[in-house]
């Protein structure tokens, strides 16, 4: 049931507005004059207001000016019967979701009320969501080498230089390219991943690219590569070692020109990306190898960042096992549970090859598979048989 705010100091229009929203199922609140409800306004959240203009104390575009600066969020709809055009520009120009003139008709006055209610409700989603990915995106962990990855994060992300990110597999290699993007000035374009490992070398250009439509048997119709969906944001490669050699040369001619030319098309493209690339092998051996290209290695590695494996850091496990038992616990709907020290202890001896990932998932079978208190015993029958009961010390 929203909550709405009506200001007006006529009574006879209170009180009409008031029956008809009622009726339609919203919550009601009135104001005689723009000062009492702006009292009102920053007593209690509302999910829209409707204002007049002409009243005593305050008028509406001075209400406007001021409900704006304690939330922009919560749509402002004046309803007049002095108003003019240049009124009603006015108070869009300060902020009014519409201006409405008296006697108001009532069709329109819904219609415009249920959209403002929509945007709102867009606004806190989109809050909450946000909310939950910046949570989900956090660094978990106090250990040198993540406190030295934080640090560098936060120097470059404001940059448009190119990163290196390495590590082996499940360390969260990607976890640091959404932090290095969401912490720039590029955040609210695009983030657009590219798994280089998962495509087939033959639809990699493709799928970089783009094509035209009749450039090759299966191009049925024009294709945006992830080079132009990524312009004006950030370009994350993983797994960049993976590249086959033809698609390593045309990523060296984008990134030197800042222009893509799509298969089989021969007009060239201007896009601007950030490009964050990542991978679990050794690329200059690599090159020494000739599996890759040195030329390319040295226009991506311009920052390098190493993540460490969960071995390296495991004064760092208390920290993630208490942030997976509250994610896992929260998606399953449950209380969260406690863990026994020695269980705990038994975690941090644990060798983990499949590192954060593996972690995760081990964390999310002992919350299937346990009591309330996750105990060492839990341990040693869900997660050590992984490993024929294998421990490394610390």
């Amino acid at each position: 049931m929203a909550n709405i705010l009506i200001i007006d100091d006529e009574k006879a229009i209170r009180k009409t507005l008031s029956e008809i929203l009622g009726y339609e199922g919203y919550k009601i609140d009135e104001a005689a004059d723009g000062a009492e409800g702006f009292k009102m306004f920053q007593a209690k959240t509302y999910d829209a207001v409707l204002c007049d203009i002409k009243m005593p104390k305050m008028d509406g575009l001075e209400f406007l000016e001021k409900s704006k600066e304690i939330n922009p969020d919560i749509p402002v709809i004046i309803i007049s019967g002095h108003g003019n055009i240049d009124t009603a520009v006015e108070a869009v120009k300060k902020g009014a979701y519409d201006y409405i003139s008296k006697p108001p008709d009532l069709n329109r006055l819904l219609i415009t009320l249920r959209n403002a209610l929509d945007k709102t409700s867009l606004v806190k989603e989109t809050r909450t969501l946000r909310k939950k990915i910046t949570k989900t995106q956090e660094m978990i962990g106090n250990s040198a080498p993540i406190l030295k990855i934080k640090e560098t994060v936060e120097k470059v992300a404001a940059t448009d230089a190119r990163v290196l990110v390495t590590g082996e597999n499940g360390v969260g290699k990607e976890l640091v390219a959404r932090w290095l993007h969401q912490q720039s000035h590029r955040a609210a374009g695009p983030l657009v991943e590219v798994n280089c490992a998962a495509i087939p070398g033959e639809l990699i250009e493709s799928e970089l690219f783009g094509h035209e439509k009749g450039s090759f048997t299966s191009a049925v119709k024009q294709r945006i590569g992830k080079f132009e969906q990524a312009s004006g944001g950030t370009l994350f490669l993983d797994e960049i070692g993976d590249m086959s050699m033809s698609a390593q040369a045309k990523v060296l001619r984008a990134l030197q020109e800042g222009r893509i030319t799509r298969v089989g098309g021969d007009k060239e493209i201007a896009v601007d990306v950030r490009v964050v690339a990542a991978t679990n092998k050794d690329l200059l051996r690599e090159v020494e190898d000739k599996n890759f290209r040195l030329d390319l290695y040295h226009r991506l590695s311009v920052i390098l960042i190493h993540v460490p494996s969960l071995n390296e850091r495991r004064d760092d496990i208390p920290l993630l096992v208490d942030h997976f038992l509250d994610n896992v616990c929260k998606e399953y709907g449950i209380a969260k549970k406690a863990i026994d020290p020695a269980a705990l202890k038994a975690l941090q001896e644990y060798n983990w090859t499949g590192n954060i990932r593996e972690l995760r998932n081990v964390v999310e079978r002992l919350v299937i598979l346990s009591g309330k208190v996750i105990m060492p015993e839990d341990v040693d029958d869900y997660v050590l048989p992984a490993r024929d009961k294998k421990r490394v010390n610390t």
